[in-house]
């Protein structure tokens, strides 16, 4: 897959998992992304692919790296619905 199918299938699987917060945007912890075994499956390399919808300003999150186990509670928030 190119970066630019995974940002967008990233963006179906945030829709999928997340729900929407008082702001009415679509948002999903890390963990739950990274824990849920059809994105396991999608994704090779879920954080660069995170990275990169980050840089494109598709999605939001704390810190410029999201790590498994520390950063399981780090919200990811849709951007571009």
């Amino acid at each position: 897959m190119n970066v630019d199918h995974e940002v967008k299938v990233l963006v179906e699987e945030i829709h999928r998992l997340g729900t929407k917060n008082a702001d009415g945007q679509t948002s999903v912890t890390f963990g739950t992304l990274f824990h849920d075994d059809r994105c396991a499956n999608i994704f090779e390399a879920l954080v660069g692919t995170l990275r990169a919808a980050k840089r494109k300003n598709i999605v939001n999150y704390e810190g410029e790296m999201l790590l498994q186990g520390g950063h399981d509670n780090v919200n990811i928030v849709l951007l571009q619905q």
